[in-house]
C-alpha cells in the first residue's frame, strides 16, 4: 500500500494517477471536507485526515509500504508565516512520527528547489546546497527548508527517507488552480495587461511525478534530488504561448523593481477583495533570483528526464481549455 498525503493538489492528483498506471494501491489522505474533483472516478481508497492532527495519520499510515509526503501550504502571499509553520514543518513532523510508529518502510518528501540555500547568479543551484532556513528567500522557503532539515533528521533516525526537490511545476490535472495555471489563464484570456522581466525553472508536473517514482524506487535514503526542467525568461514563456494559442502577448514588460513596488500596494488591497494577485513582491523576488539548476545527479540516478516546455505548455493549455468547455446537450 502506498499513501500519498496532498493527493487532491497538483502534483499529488498526478501522482496517484500514475501510480495507479503502475498498478499499485493507492491510499489518498485528504481533508475533511476537501473537494475531490481532482480524483474523481480514480480506484484509489480515500481517507480523512490532516498532518496538524497527529492521531488522524495512525489509521491514514496503517499497512503503509511507502508514504509520498505532499501535503502542505504554497504561498506568495505575506502574512502567512504561521499557517506555513503549522503545516508545512509541524505537519512534517507529524508525519515522520507516523511512518516510524506504523514501520512505514520508505519516506519520500516533496520539499522545494527554494528550500536549498540559493548560489549566486551564475552558480548552478545543484544538491550540494545545504538547507539553511536562514538565507533562503521568504517564508514559504524558510518552512520548507526546515521541513526538509526535519526529513533529514528522520533519515539520520532510521527511517528511510528520500528527498525530492521539484522547480517550477506546471502542466495538466491542475484542478485547484497553481499559480503558473492561473497566470497561463490569464494570458489565454487576454486578462494580462503586461508582463515582467525575469526567468525561472518549469517543469511539467507528470515529469516531477515519474522523478518521485523514481526515487521511491532507486533513491538513496538521506539523499536529495532535484526535479527540474527548462529554464525561460518571461518574454520567451509568453512568445511560446503565442505560438500554442495565437494569443498575443502583452506588449509592455515591467521592470522588475516598478512591478515590485506596484505589488507592494497592490496586494493587499486584491486580498481585501479576496481576489488572487498574478504578481506579488515574493514572485518577484522569485523571477530575479538565481534558476540555474544542475539536475545531473538525479538524471544519473534516478535515470530522470524532463520533457521539452513548450510540450507541456502546449497541454496545459489544452487542458484548461476542455476543463472549462460546457458539457453538450446532445446524446
Amino acid at each position: 500500500m502506498i499513501v500519498v498525503t496532498g493527493a487532491t493538489g497538483h502534483i499529488g492528483n498526478v501522482l496517484v494517477r500514475l501510480l495507479l498506471t503502475l498498478n499499485q494501491k493507492v491510499r489518498a489522505l485528504v481533508l475533511p471536507g476537501e473537494d475531490l474533483t481532482a480524483l474523481r472516478e480514480l480506484d484509489v481508497e480515500i481517507v480523512t485526515g490532516d498532518i496538524c492532527r497527529p492521531e488522524s495519520l495512525m489509521p491514514a499510515f496503517k499497512g503503509a509500504d511507502m508514504v509520498y509526503h505532499l501535503a502542505g501550504i504554497i504561498s506568495i502571499i505575506p502574512g502567512r508565516e504561521r499557517i506555513l509553520q503549522e503545516v508545512n514543518v509541524q505537519g512534517t513532523r507529524n508525519v515522520i512520527d507516523a511512518c516510524l510508529k506504523n514501520n512505514v518502510r520508505r519516506l519520500v518528501y516533496t520539499s522545494s528547489i527554494h528550500a536549498l540555500k540559493e548560489p549566486p547568479h551564475g552558480t548552478a543551484i545543484s544538491e550540494s546546497q545545504p538547507f539553511d532556513p536562514s538565507s533562503v528567500l521568504g517564508h514559504y522557503a524558510k518552512s520548507k527548508a526546515q521541513a526538509s532539515l526535519e526529513a533529514l533528521s528522520a533519515a539520520a533516525r532510521g527511517l528511510d527517507t528520500v528527498i525530492v526537490c521539484p522547480s517550477g511545476v506546471i502542466g495538466p490535472y491542475d484542478f485547484k488552480g497553481s499559480e503558473m495555471g492561473y497566470l497561463i489563464q490569464a494570458f489565454v484570456r487576454r486578462k494580462l495587461p503586461a508582463g515582467v522581466n525575469g526567468a525561472y525553472d518549469f517543469i511539467d508536473v507528470r515529469d516531477v511525478a515519474a522523478g518521485m517514482v523514481a526515487a521511491g524506487e532507486k533513491g538513496i535514503s538521506g539523499e536529495v534530488y532535484i526535479l527540474s526542467g527548462e529554464q525561460i525568461t518571461i518574454r520567451q514563456l509568453f512568445k511560446s504561448l503565442e505560438l500554442i494559442s495565437g494569443i498575443k502577448p502583452p506588449r509592455l514588460m515591467v521592470p522588475c523593481w516598478l512591478a515590485k513596488a506596484a505589488g507592494v500596494i497592490i496586494t493587499p488591497f486584491l486580498l481585501r477583495l479576496k481576489k488572487k494577485p498574478l504578481l506579488t513582491p515574493y514572485s518577484i523576488d522569485v523571477l530575479q533570483s538565481n534558476s540555474q539548476i544542475d539536475s545531473k545527479k538525479t538524471r544519473k540516478a534516478l535515470g530522470f528526464s524532463a520533457r521539452p516546455l513548450i510540450e507541456s505548455l502546449r497541454d496545459t493549455v489544452l487542458w484548461f481549455k476542455l476543463k472549462t468547455q460546457p458539457m453538450s446537450n446532445s446524446s
